[in-house]
């Protein structure tokens, strides 16, 4: 709701006066009066002062929770095939337009940019506590071209797949 407090509205100062007058100068207040009352009150600050288009809008761009999970869990456990934007989206049930800008609503990123992420956080995990050579962490979370794996590790961490290495 828009904030109504320091205007005037001459139809809801009428209301009020009229729930007033009746809830103290009548003995026995009329309920059904009331109710009214209290409907058209409602009526009247739902058509003047709600701001319903920018809340339908932002829900009906969100990805459900049950969504998200199972793309967040399809992606994961797919982290060396090629992505492929075509099965996350037929797994939503969404086109692929709809469910890009559904998913960076949501998550703040695009879901080629997170995969290509949580490809690099799991490759970082494994320069860490492994001594697997860096070719083969490459191959292992799906880079076929250890340069290509490097330039992107590089884009998103700032040091080369060596360098973190020595860190």
């Amino acid at each position: 709701m828009q904030d109504v407090s320091g205007r005037k509205d001459a139809f809801i100062s009428g209301i009020l006066s009229g729930l007033i007058d009746e809830m103290q100068y009548s003995v026995i207040s009329n309920n059904l009066f009331v109710n009214g009352l209290l409907e058209s009150l409602t009526v009247h600050l739902l058509r003047q002062y709600a701001d319903t288009r920018a809340k339908i809008k932002l829900r009906s761009t969100l990805l459900p929770t049950w969504k998200l999970r199972r793309v967040l869990d399809h992606m994961e456990a797919h982290l060396a095939a090629p992505f492929d934007l075509d099965s996350l989206a037929a797994l939503c049930g969404m086109s692929r337009f709809h469910f890009s800008r559904s998913f960076r609503t949501t998550t703040g990123q695009t879901p080629s940019g997170w995969f290509m992420q949580r490809r690099v956080q799991k490759a970082s995990e494994m320069l860490r506590k492994t001594n697997v050579p860096i070719i083969e962490i490459a191959l292992e979370i799906g880079y076929e071209s250890p340069s290509h794996f490097a330039q992107v590790f590089r884009r998103v961490t700032g040091v080369s797949p060596r360098g973190y290495r020595k860190m």
